[in-house]
């Protein structure tokens, strides 16, 4: 079973789609681009928004559908196995958040491993941990508005120091 997450930049799951194993990265991206919670603010042209994917959406369908949805992609490109990597870049890398959001995810064991037969109840278990990611977020959020009128940065630099 395959999991295509659409995240925020913070790692946040704005959308998820489970598939079949075999079905290609590219086929997915325009019903995890539909399968979006929130409504998408309309695209500005002095303010682009961004989507980052890694190379297995470096096909004709990939930039197709990326291009189509409004969004400016960042799409890594595939490379020959005799090439070597390139030097490391001068900007950070983008896709990372992708990761942390599926480490999140398969913390629950009924989403690591699947135990349900049908594929909508496992669909509704990874909606559930998203929902309740965005829930634990809005509590820090919400603590931090409460307790203090420092910074972001200060106040989780103070959560990490009492751990």
């Amino acid at each position: 079973m395959k999991r295509s997450l659409l995240v925020e930049g913070h790692g946040r799951p704005l959308a998820a789609v489970v598939a079949a194993a075999n079905v290609p990265d590219d086929r997915l991206l325009k019903a995890t681009i539909e399968a979006m919670v929130l409504e998408r603010p309309e695209p500005e042209p002095d303010w682009p928004q961004h989507l980052a994917l890694d190379a297995g959406f470096d096909t004709p369908t990939g930039w197709e559908t990326t291009i189509d949805a409004d969004y400016y992609p960042h799409i890594a490109p595939r490379r020959p196995e005799d090439r070597p990597p390139p030097p490391d870049p001068p900007y950070p890398a983008r896709r990372w958040v992708v990761e942390r959001a599926h480490s999140w995810l398969v913390s629950w064991r009924a989403i690591l491993v699947r135990w349900e037969r049908k594929a909508e109840n496992y669909l509704g278990l990874i909606e559930l941990a998203c929902a309740l990611l965005g829930g634990r977020y809005y509590l820090h959020l919400a603590h931090w508005l409460r307790s203090s009128s420092s910074s972001p940065c200060e106040h989780i630099a103070h959560q990490r120091n009492l751990r």
